[in-house]
């Protein structure tokens, strides 16, 4: 009996060593390891512990059918964590890994690219002097299939974890257990997500209000989706979503010097607000009229919307004054041999033929993957001494993704009612052809319509794209207005949340 629980000890001892190893699942799905860092931050110096590795996901019988990749940074230099706010950070895609924010947002270490964005070598991180890790820690989460989170039980049924309300339901509890392992029941909780990640962070705040009892103080929406708000099942269509896109056109046609003289001659932010207001007092009424709107009204609507798009008044009358992002993207430089990208349209790109109504790939995903991929794989190696053979999986497998009952604007709105203490931002770039910051701003302003919480909502904007802060002087701005977020929406001691 006694060497038997001997070699026990020794198994248990050899699967909670946080010396650098080889991970394998299932054998380790609930290891993790630490290290321990120092980063400079506006001057100060911050230390740091690193927890990176797996917790399960269990069903209702306790056994784990999955298990989900993290990486926990905590300032080390805290003594007491009740009044330390705990930021829980999650991508997109639906089938996105956390690297994009985790190595180029807020975390610690950002990529080594050049100021606007793009690829430099060799590959690698560097230290983030940005980083919100002086006023809050930081847990980035892999769902299912993305970075190294992986389904456990192979008779599992993946529409558990693929969907708007499955994903919210398990990430819940999953966040329930993780507070409890870590003790952080008492911080200011804020939850942030990027693109479908604010789908998935608007549905978790009632989620983990009404069903985990854990209040939020601040919800973070970067470069948000539509979050079911008057929206078709993927996408906004018809006159609403014609009219929101024009002044992303506008902006991104601003920054290839495609506008009239008199529009480029002022700053973006002088033109946006002239689009804007063209957009929703008269161009909507026109496109509701669809095919009955008159001859004249057509035509100046085609030659106000070419004045603001950088495109001519031809291909706009084509189209029947609702031109397709995607037929803009190739069309806005074509003259110049090149395409825009879709989700930051300062990068370009080159086609086979310049003929055509859609560009053969997308410009800036593709310079983005390129920075990111080695510089992930590098990171948790040799810097989280986090080693594993599981392939990172930059987008994983998760469809078919359940997209019905994505009610989850609604859901943020129900949770900030119920919530006096929470707050919400929403951060866009102006360049984003995707997720538009037109449309961001209609999402904000249709969320609360009463108008009686618009106090507690934000809007910032950045001269970039869908990840903003992959430019430099956008990583510092994005990061300050996350600092002043925090601090607004973080009650006084002993402040009663009530109305």
């Amino acid at each position: 009996m006694k060497r038997l629980f001997s070699t026990a000890l020794v198994l248990v001892l050899l699967l909670t060593s946080v010396t650098a190893q080889k991970f394998s699942l299932p054998d380790h799905a609930d290891q993790t390891v630490e290290t321990t860092h120092e980063v400079t931050i506006n001057g100060q110096k911050i230390p740091y512990s690193a927890t990176s590795g797996f917790q399960p996901v269990f069903n209702d019988d306790m056994e784990p059918i999955a298990t989900l990749n993290y990486t926990y940074y905590k300032r080390t230099d805290i003594k007491d964590d009740s009044r330390r706010p705990l930021m829980i950070s999650f991508n997109g895609g639906p089938g996105s890994a956390s690297v994009w924010m985790h190595l180029a947002y807020t975390g610690p270490k950002v990529l080594r690219i050049d100021d606007e964005g793009f690829p430099i070598q060799p590959y690698g991180v560097k230290d983030n002097p940005h980083s919100i890790l002086d006023v809050a820690d930081i847990v980035f989460v892999n769902p299912v299939n993305t970075g190294y989170s992986r389904i456990l039980d192979e008779e599992a049924d993946r529409k558990q974890f693929f969907g708007v309300n499955q994903d919210i339901a398990y990430l819940a509890e999953w966040i329930n257990l993780f507070m409890t392992r870590v003790n952080r029941w008492r911080s200011p909780k804020y939850l942030i997500g990027e693109s479908y990640g604010t789908t998935r962070v608007s549905g978790l705040a009632l989620a983990l209000q009404s069903r985990q009892w854990m209040y939020i103080n601040g919800v973070i929406l970067v470069s948000p989706t539509e979050l079911g708000v008057h929206t078709s099942e993927r996408r906004r269509d018809g006159p609403l979503g014609a009219s929101l896109r024009l002044p992303y056109f506008t902006a991104a046609a601003w920054y290839h010097n495609k506008l009239p003289n008199d529009l480029q001659s002022k700053d973006l932010l002088e033109v946006l607000p002239l689009a804007e207001e063209y957009a929703v007092t008269e161009l909507m009424p026109v496109l509701a009229k669809g095919g009955f709107v008159s001859d004249e009204e057509r035509e100046q609507a085609a030659e106000m919307m070419a004045r603001y798009s950088g495109i001519s008044k031809k291909v706009i009358l084509q189209h029947n004054l609702d031109v397709p992002p995607s037929f803009f993207w190739k069309e806005l430089l074509r003259d110049e041999g090149h395409t825009v990208g879709r989700l930051d349209s300062r990068y370009k790109g080159l086609d086979k033929t310049d003929a055509g109504s859609s560009p053969d790939f997308n410009s800036e995903l593709t310079s983005w993957l390129h920075s990111f991929t080695p510089a992930v794989n590098y990171y948790f190696a040799n810097h989280l001494n986090f080693k594993t053979d599981l392939k990172y999986n930059m987008f994983g497998p998760v469809g078919p993704w359940d997209r019905t009952g994505n009610n989850t604007g609604e859901n943020l709105r129900q949770a900030m009612a119920q919530n006096p203490f929470l707050h919400t931002m929403v951060q866009s770039g102006y360049y984003d052809g995707a997720t538009k910051y037109f449309d961001a701003k209609y999402t904000m302003w249709q969320i609360d319509p009463s108008g009686k919480m618009k106090d507690r909502f934000s809007f910032k904007g950045y001269r970039s794209g869908h990840m903003m802060y992959l430019r430099a002087e956008d990583l510092k701005n994005a990061n300050d207005d996350i600092r002043e977020f925090i601090e607004t929406s973080l009650p006084a001691t002993g402040t009663p949340a009530k109305y």
